[in-house]
């Protein structure tokens, strides 16, 4: 028998090793490509060129918030209502108006104050002389795209009065239904800081929102680009530099494509482990009920549409939960009086739950 050359032994080892080495570096750069160039099921291309006008319009008035922008676009793409927090002066009011010029749909701003009945909001029905019959006339509820204007100042019987509209997207008045037509979204905002003449919002009002977006100071650097572009208007209105391109139509097409973006079942269950430690967590009063998961899936799904993909990640469900659940569970009155805040709160309970691989 021939005897082995063991000179030729590492020669031979080394050749092998070098071709594993490379067959195996040739598997991960082609496995690296497709995981990179991966090509979207669903085409999202018109729907990321109308995010990208909307916020190229924006931006010729507002400077900065692009947090609070981009929510107030997710929550057109979920089909939701957006509560909107801030001091006086922030561009609250300002940027739902530009948001609504953008769409070229119906727009109405209503101006919520103490004297204000349901009536002014939903309508009523009065007697037309000539037929002999009661005819109803629409409030300024019935378009597309409404703004209420400081929510806290209405009483409890007019706030309960956007209960149906909000949720159910119809009024009944006189026992009869009146569908509104869509898209329909509500935009509020209100004052945290001024209490005398308001009325808090009751929970389960609040619950309709979709999100609760809160508005901080710009920086020092957004502040003297915000006087630099007053003091280059002359005079000229903001809402003026606004274009209208969006349709009634292009937002039904875009809400349905945010409908079929891809939500895997690991990710279904890390959305209900968040929700169910708010109602085990011992600094929360309250809990988040089902309307939250919901509203986070739904959120989710926006923000990975914005983002060019079709298919939700574990990033797009951390960005959705602060903006769905601040507003929707309540502090112990302990840990309330130590400082603690919803946010914080809701921060660790997405840090504890395990996220899905």
């Amino acid at each position: 028998m021939e005897e082995l050359n063991n000179d030729n032994l590492p020669e031979k080892k080394v050749s092998v090793e070098t071709e594993q080495t490379e067959a195996t570096a040739q598997i991960l750069a082609t496995s690296t490509a497709d995981s990179v160039n991966f090509t979207n099921r669903i085409d999202l291309s018109e729907l990321q060129e109308g995010i990208g006008q909307i916020k190229n319009e924006i931006g010729k008035v507002i400077v900065g918030q692009k947090g609070m922008i981009d929510m107030l676009i997710a929550s057109i793409l979920a089909n939701g209502h957006s509560l909107i927090e801030g001091v006086p002066g922030v561009a609250k009011t300002i940027s739902a108006r530009l948001l609504a010029k953008t769409l070229a749909v119906g727009f109405s701003r209503i101006q919520f104050t103490p004297d204000l009945m349901p009536s002014d909001i939903l309508g009523t029905s009065v007697f037309d002389m000539k037929t002999s019959e009661f005819d109803f006339k629409k409030g300024p509820i019935f378009s597309n795209m409404i703004l209420i204007d400081e929510i806290n100042r209405a009483p409890a019987k007019t706030q309960a009065a956007l209960f149906e509209v909000m949720e159910e997207r119809q009024v009944t008045i006189d026992g009869k239904q009146y569908k509104m037509d869509l898209p329909f979204i509500v935009l509020a905002t209100q004052n945290p800081v001024e209490q005398e003449g308001t009325y808090r919002l009751p929970e389960a009002q609040l619950d309709r929102f979709l999100f609760k977006i809160d508005i901080d100071y710009p920086n020092i650097e957004e502040e003297i680009e915000i006087l630099n572009r007053e003091h280059n208007l002359r005079g000229e209105k903001k809402i003026d530099k606004i274009t209208s391109f969006l349709s009634k139509e292009k937002i039904e097409r875009f809400q349905s494509l945010v409908n079929q973006i891809v939500v895997e079942s690991h990710l279904i269950k890390y959305i209900a482990d968040i929700i169910v430690s708010t109602r085990t967590n011992p600094f929360l009063y309250l809990g988040a009920s089902p309307r939250a998961s919901i509203s986070i899936l739904k959120a989710s799904k926006a923000f990975a549409a914005m983002n060019g993909r079709d298919f939700v990640t574990p990033e797009d469900i951390k960005q959705a939960a602060i903006p769905v659940l601040q507003h929707r569970v309540i502090v112990t009155p302990e840990r309330e009086m130590e400082g603690v805040t919803t946010k914080q709160i809701i921060n660790q309970i997405i840090e504890a739950v395990e996220i899905p691989r």
